[in-house]
């Protein structure tokens, strides 16, 4: 080999490497052309933008139920404000909710947070809504969880706010799935925990009669394959972050995530095959929408290429990995019980007595000055929804109100004001809903769960 192409050969190295390092969006294009993968051009194209370098800022998540989809939410709040887009968030007396478990409306939006770019909080699907509000461009996401793990999770979640898990004797998932229609009241206060709650999230029926069950899971998955460009799968969670990568045309240092809110082992059941096997049978609408969307998922994987998403997914890790020791000098803190977390920022809900959230406080030795990244991106990795979502509401209505002075002041005038939703923005939680808990596969990929 000539001393000419060597030379060239380094350069070609050491180029990737510092856009890798310093993670700028031209590194994708590099980085899969250096891989040997297809890069995101196709999807810019297809979603009828400039060119690959047009990141796609549209985008509404509909955030699941113990599917890690706090996660997803994190990264996309993180990402509206580092480009400071606008994220729709619910009135006051919505909470940190859209009034779920009503379907969504686009009256349940804050007026300080319209029109959005970004919409992640808990709803209850509404195509019809949401095209009113969103832009004509948005893409639509969403995650899925196998029906066995979800539903462990739910029922320990739930199990002192959902009356059908309440009336269980000595709160036994076993019981429970020995005779649910025991238990379970199809029309009573938060029975969509209780049963397909990802077909309820979805705007579906979850409580379809057995003999049209089947039947109508299929259409309905169809129809949510129409709706969504995305449905990621949360025992897949990083490689389906390789394809939202993909699909939004974003740097790879927008999609990193670190651990949230992880349960403690002892708050987690094991289930038997014949448990899930219930299980699967009692949520018969959720296992075939996940089961359509897992092989979905595979389908749009092999067709990137399994090596080459292999590969994008080490990379994810080691960004991430550099991440945390930029944030957190090292490693990340070690993980706390809520009453040992001194920053009332990063303290976890705690459901019920049967779960114990465990999450992290802030180094004593981290400082602002000279910190990159900035000390308050760091801090809002491990912020949990709740409180976030109160910081975001916040930062927003000031935003608004220096952008339309007139109009927040007939809002004030109408009661609808920013006074109120200051105050409460800036109050302590008080009664957030949990959110979902990392864990490591046996396969070393980390996967999430609740």
């Amino acid at each position: 080999m000539s001393q000419k192409k060597i030379f060239l050969i380094l350069i070609a190295v050491s180029t990737v490497s510092l856009l890798l390092h310093h993670g700028g969006h031209l590194n994708l294009t590099l980085e899969s052309f250096w891989l040997g993968c297809p890069s995101s051009t196709a999807s810019s194209t297809t979603l009828g933008r400039s060119g690959p370098s047009a990141k796609h800022t549209s985008v509404a998540f509909l955030k699941t139920h113990k599917t890690a989809s706090s996660t997803v939410q994190n990264i996309l709040l993180r990402f509206a404000e580092r480009n400071n887009l606008t994220v729709a968030l619910p009135i006051t007396t919505c909470d940190h909710q859209f009034c779920y478990p009503r379907p969504f409306s686009a009256h349940f939006v804050h007026p300080h947070t319209m029109p959005p770019d970004i919409i992640t909080n808990h709803l209850r699907f509404s195509r019809t809504e949401l095209r009113r509000l969103m832009p004509n461009n948005t893409i639509y996401i969403t995650i899925l969880r196998e029906p066995g793990a979800m539903f462990e999770s739910l029922f320990t979640y739930f199990n002192h706010h959902c009356l059908s898990f309440k009336r269980v004797p000595n709160g036994s998932l076993e019981t429970f799935l020995e005779h649910p229609w025991s238990y379970y009241r199809p029309e009573e206060k938060d029975s969509m925990y209780a049963r397909n709650t990802l077909t309820f999230d979805l705007g579906g029926d979850k409580d379809r009669p057995a003999s049209e069950a089947l039947a109508y899971a299929k259409r309905f998955a169809a129809e949510m394959e129409r709706v969504f460009s995305l449905v990621m799968i949360s025992e897949y969670f990083d490689e389906s972050l390789v394809l939202l990568r993909r699909l939004l045309s974003w740097d790879l240092n927008d999609v990193l995530y670190v651990s949230l809110n992880m349960r403690t082992a002892d708050s987690k059941s094991s289930l038997s095959s014949k448990s899930i096997a219930k299980i699967r049978a009692w949520n018969a609408v959720d296992s075939v929408l996940y089961d359509y969307f897992n092989a979905s998922l595979w389908r749009q994987l092999r067709a990137l290429g399994l090596a080459c998403v292999e590969r994008e997914v080490q990379l994810l890790r080691q960004s991430r990995d550099r991440l945390v020791r930029s944030c957190f000098g090292g490693h990340l803190p070690p993980l706390r019980s809520a009453a040992h977390i001194t920053n009332n920022q990063l303290r976890p809900w705690q459901p019920s007595s049967k779960v114990e959230i465990v999450g992290y406080d802030l180094p004593v030795n981290m400082t602002q000055k000279g910190h990159v990244p900035p000390r308050d991106e760091c801090l809002k990795m491990i912020m949990p929804e709740v409180q976030y979502t109160r910081l975001l509401l916040h930062s927003e209505s000031l935003r608004y109100r220096k952008r339309f002075p007139l109009r927040s002041s007939q809002l004030t005038s109408r009661g609808v004001g920013h006074t109120r939703a200051h105050k409460e923005s800036l109050a302590p939680s008080l009664n957030p809903q949990p959110s979902e808990t990392m864990a490591r596969s046996t396969k070393g990929s980390l996967r999430l769960s609740q």
